[in-house]
C-alpha cells in the first residue's frame, strides 16, 4: 500500500496506464484530493465502484496527526505534527494583511548545523516523503475550512521550516510539481512559492532548471571566515562559489533572488558588513531580507539594537538595493525564523 499523496499527477497516470486504467483518471483523483479534500476513495463518486475498489486495494490517503498547536499573540499558529514513525516536525501558518503564508518543513531535523538555528540542536533524522511535505499544505487548507475561512487565502508557501530543502531534492521537486499543478493539484502560483537554502551550490543551479519557483539564500555573513563559523556548509561551498551559482540561476526577467541576512549583535551587524554585502550582491539580481536574530533560551547570539539594524538597512538602501527588515512573527511560541525544534511541549 502506498500513500497516494506521494504521487504527482504524471506518476499516477503512469501507474494507471501500467495497470489497465485510463490515465486521465489521475486528474479526476487529484481534483478529489486537493480541491475537494477527500479523505476516502469512496467519496470519489464520479469513479466506478471497481476503480474505487482498486484504489483502496493499492493506496491510502493520510493526514498528519496534530500533537500540539500553539497560537502567538500576533495570531501566528504553529503546528507540531507527528509522523507515521513517531518523529515530529513543525509548520507555521502566518497571517498576513490579506492572505496566509505557510512555512513548510522538508526534513526531520537538519544536518547543516548552522550555529544560530534551533533546529540544528536536535540533529538530523531523515528526509520527509513527498506526502509529508504536501500534507502540511493540504492539511493547512483543511484547517482554514474548519475555521470557516477561505482556504484560497493560503496563497504563499515558503520552504523555510525544519531542514535544508535542497538536501531532499528529489522529493522536493516532486512536491513542487503537485503544489504548482494549476489544473488539478494545489494550484499555487510559482510566483508565490519560495525555496530557501543555506547554500547547496550544485542544487541551486538544478532548481532553476527544474522549477520556476523563487529562490531564497540564507547568507548571514560577508566573509568566508565568519560564514564558515556560522554555517559549516560554507567550508564546502564558499561565498565565491555560492554567489556564482546565484548569478547563473535561471529565472524570469523581473524576478530577484532573496538573500536572507540574520543580524546578530557583534557578529555581522557593522557598517563594514553592510558595505561588503552590497559589494558581494552587486552583480546579482538581488533583494535583501534583514532578519534581526530571534533569541531563544541558552542561545549564544543576541539581537542588535534598533539603531544598529536601521543603520545596516540604510547602507543597503543607499546602494539602491531592494531591502527590508523582516518582522518575524510567532517569536513568543518559538515559531520565528531559526526557532523550530519539533519537541513535545
Amino acid at each position: 500500500m502506498e500513500n497516494i499523496l506521494d504521487f504527482t499527477r504524471d506518476d499516477l497516470a503512469g501507474w494507471f496506464d501500467n495497470n489497465g486504467i485510463r490515465p486521465f483518471r489521475a486528474g479526476q483523483i487529484f481534483k478529489w484530493l486537493y480541491i475537494q479534500q477527500a479523505d476516502a476513495f469512496e467519496q470519489m463518486t464520479d469513479l466506478s465502484k471497481d476503480l474505487r475498489k482498486k484504489l483502496e486495494d493499492n493506496f491510502y490517503i493520510q493526514r498528519l496527526i496534530i500533537d500540539d498547536k500553539l497560537t502567538s499573540v500576533d495570531r501566528t499558529e504553529k503546528f507540531l505534527y507527528r509522523l507515521f514513525d513517531g518523529h515530529h516536525i513543525e509548520s507555521v501558518l502566518i497571517p498576513e494583511k490579506d492572505h496566509f503564508t505557510l512555512c513548510v518543513s522538508s526534513q526531520v531535523g537538519c544536518v547543516q548545523n548552522c550555529q544560530f538555528c534551533l533546529t540544528a540542536k536536535g540533529g538530523f533524522i531523515r528526509n520527509l516523503n513527498i506526502s509529508e511535505m504536501i500534507a502540511q499544505i493540504r492539511d493547512a487548507r483543511y484547517y482554514l475550512v474548519k475555521k470557516n475561512l477561505d482556504p484560497k487565502k493560503l496563497s504563499n508557501i515558503v520552504f523555510m521550516g525544519m531542514g535544508e530543502p535542497l538536501a531532499n531534492y528529489k522529493n522536493l521537486v516532486k512536491a513542487l510539481e503537485i503544489i504548482t499543478d494549476s489544473d488539478y493539484g494545489l494550484k499555487f502560483s510559482s510566483k508565490r512559492v519560495t525555496v530557501s537554502t543555506c547554500g547547496l551550490v550544485p542544487k541551486i543551479t538544478q532548481l532553476g532548471l527544474d522549477t520556476d519557483v523563487n529562490l531564497a539564500v540564507s547568507l548571514n555573513a560577508t566573509t568566508d571566515e565568519m560564514r564558515s563559523r556560522l554555517m559549516p556548509i560554507n567550508k564546502k561551498y564558499p561565498l565565491n562559489q555560492l554567489l556564482k551559482a546565484c548569478q547563473t540561476f535561471t529565472m524570469k526577467p523581473r524576478k530577484k533572488i532573496t538573500f536572507e541576512y540574520i543580524l546578530m549583535k557583534g557578529i555581522n551587524d557593522t557598517k563594514e558588513d553592510a558595505l561588503r554585502l552590497a559589494k558581494l550582491l552587486a552583480p546579482i539580481k538581488a533583494k535583501v531580507n534583514l532578519i534581526p536574530f530571534n533569541e531563544y533560551d541558552k542561545s549564544e547570539f543576541k539581537c542588535p539594537s534598533k539603531n544598529k539594524i536601521s543603520e545596516f538597512l540604510q547602507v543597503l538602501l543607499d546602494k539602491n538595493f531592494t531591502a527590508i527588515t523582516r518582522k518575524s512573527k510567532g517569536a513568543d511560541i518559538l515559531a520565528a525564523c531559526g526557532q523550530l525544534k519539533a519537541k513535545l511541549h
